[in-house]
Formats: structure tokens, sequence, C-alpha cells
């Protein structure tokens, strides 16, 4: 599939991407290129091909869903290099 000049100004426009004049035609060739790699990857027969998301098997670890002890507020904090009142202190970052 070829992509003349007028077609690459209305994607472009479409994308609300300002493209020179003298920049459509290599702008269009490279839709052009787009194109044509995706047509010769449609002619790849993929029939009883199950979809993946990573080329290698991967399985979530999972863990027991189980109730952990509580209200450690004081360990928790004690490694904190600023706490006050229960809670951690920071630093203010707005002026």
């Amino acid at each position: 599939m070829s992509i003349d000049k007028a077609t690459a100004a209305k994607v472009a426009k479409l994308a609300r991407i300002k493209v020179e004049e003298d920049a459509l035609p290599a702008l269009a060739e490279e839709f052009s290129t787009i194109l044509g790699f995706i047509e010769q990857l449609n002619e790849v027969d993929v029939e009883g091909v199950e979809p993946m998301t990573s080329v290698t098997p991967q399985r979530l670890k999972r863990r027991e869903d189980i109730v952990t002890e509580g209200d450690q507020q004081d360990k928790i904090l004690k490694n904190a290099p600023d706490a006050r009142e229960g809670f951690f202190a920071v630093p203010k970052v707005v002026e």
C-alpha cells in the first residue's frame, strides 16, 4: 500500500503533529514502509497459535492469604530517620 503526501498530511493533522511541507514526502514514505511491514505480518499463518504475553512461560508466584500480626507501629518507625507523633516525617517539598 502506498501513501501519498495528502494522506500523510491528513494523518499528521489528525495526530496534531506539525509537519513542514518539505518533510511530507519522507513522512509518506515512512508510512508506506510501516504499512508494507504490516501487510507482510498479515501473510504469516498463525492458525492454532495461542496468544502469549511473553516468549517464556511464566506463572506468578502466589502466597498464602493469611492474617499477619499487625500493630507494629513502633517497630516500623524505629527505622525512620525522622518520626513524629506516630508518623513518618518528611521534608517539605512545596514552598
